[in-house]
């Protein structure tokens, strides 16, 4: 894998820390706003916000620029925004400021994600993109506790600051090591929505708004459920939560040759695990150890749907993949908000603590469902193949041979 990849999942760990670390941090934020903790929370719905706006539109504003030009600005606003946030005098310029903070984030995760796949062979692809996502979990065990300690030591300002600090790194990094790519001649904010209107591509957006939303029904919960009915100490729930970042890590290491190999038995297996898991969770979730080995499981489980969801809304708009890749992050944040919804609604129904593992459970099957639906759509065609290169780029490709076989319409059989 070239060192390329390094550059981005440097890029992805920022992401990831500060997306998260404001959880941990909303006690010292409401306190230095003044404002309640609850108005604190609204931040983290800001950075969100900022990601559903920002994926397609500065995707489809750069729709021209050239990749790693458009990786550098993207990350430079990445830096502007949390250093707003760490110099905001007041909650309204704090909440504009995680908005600012939050637009780049779903178009640099579809820029880089297309950028990754490029520097390697087609069948390494989903691969190369999972070492990128990487650092989103990495964040999860290293960059978010340490940005939680910081914060709650120095002031949560500092947390930010720590993450444009990152923001910088990633930048030397991007300019060091990140080939030029150029786009190619009929790139544009056309090109790039008539892809969109693939149906393949709809279906797996909102496949990943239902399905993910699983996930998130019982992680935005996760954390009263291990106080009220495990039994662990609100100290200890940011080693469990670090406990499931190992578990995504390792789950994204085995997700990109998994897709690779076979990206559709990849999807329905992440899908069906995980609505697997989460059953398990409900009835295990007073047990501490047995707890703690399927919560772990759950976190990687999580990396099989999306690495398989990524490459495949990159292949069904091989001509212009880059909007799907960005808007892939668009619906897991839509995801997160659904599924935190309706989780909120069956504890506020009485239901219990352990009712969002249901909910989810019954998201990942829907979720399953439509995965299938897209597979359906897709019966007696020929097989997909990953096309991640920009249009015109095979200009002066030598002619594959055809195949013999007994089946000229699918050289597979």
């Amino acid at each position: 894998m070239p060192l390329a990849l390094f550059a981005l999942a440097v890029v992805a760990f920022g992401i990831g820390t500060t997306e998260f670390v404001t959880m941990g941090l909303l006690p010292q934020i409401a306190d230095g706003v003044a404002v309640s903790v609850p108005d604190a929370g609204n931040v983290v719905s800001a950075y969100a916000l900022g990601v559903v706006v920002g994926a397609p539109l500065l995707t489809a504003m750069g729709a021209r620029v050239p990749h790693k030009r458009l990786l550098l600005m993207l990350t430079g606003l990445f830096v502007v925004g949390n250093v707003a946030s760490a110099l905001a005098p007041n909650y309204g310029l704090l909440f504009a400021a995680r908005i600012l903070a939050g637009l780049p984030h779903g178009a640099l995760f579809g820029v880089g994600a297309v950028v990754a796949s490029k520097l390697v062979a087609p069948d390494r692809a989903a691969r190369a993109v999972s070492m990128m996502f990487l650092g989103l979990t990495v964040a999860n065990i290293v960059g978010v506790p340490a940005g939680t300690a910081l914060g709650q030591q120095l002031g949560w300002r500092w947390a930010y600051a720590a993450v444009a600090v990152i923001g910088v790194l990633a930048l030397a990094a991007l300019v060091r090591l990140v080939p030029h790519q150029p786009r190619g001649e009929q790139a544009g904010v056309l090109h790039e929505l008539r892809a969109m209107k693939n149906k393949q591509v709809l279906l797996g957006i909102v496949t990943a708004v239902v399905g993910f939303g699983g996930y998130f029904a019982m992680y935005s919960y996760l954390v009263p459920m291990l106080t009220h009915l495990t039994g662990i100490s609100d100290s200890s729930t940011t080693l469990v939560l670090a406990l499931f970042g190992v578990g995504m890590t390792l789950g994204t290491l085995v997700a990109g040759p998994l897709t690779d190999r076979a990206l559709r038995p990849t999807l329905y297996g992440g899908f069906a695990l995980l609505a697997a898991a989460l059953v398990t969770l409900h009835f295990v979730i007073g047990h501490l150890v047995p707890a703690l080995i399927v919560i772990t499981v759950t976190g990687g489980l999580s990396a099989l749907i999306t690495t398989p969801v990524q490459m495949l809304l990159m292949t069904k708009a091989h001509e212009a993949p880059t909007m799907a890749a960005a808007s892939n992050h668009s619906a897991f944040n839509l995801a997160n908000a659904g599924g935190a919804w309706l989780g909120g609604l069956v504890i506020a129904a009485g239901w219990g603590w352990s009712s969002p593992t249901l909910v989810g459970a019954a998201l990942a099957l829907v979720g399953l469902a439509l995965a299938a639906t897209g597979g359906y759509l897709d019966r007696g065609s020929r097989a997909s193949k990953v096309v991640l290169a920009s249009p015109g780029a095979d200009t002066h490709r030598t002619p594959e041979k055809t195949p013999t076989t007994a089946c000229p319409q699918d050289p597979s059989v």
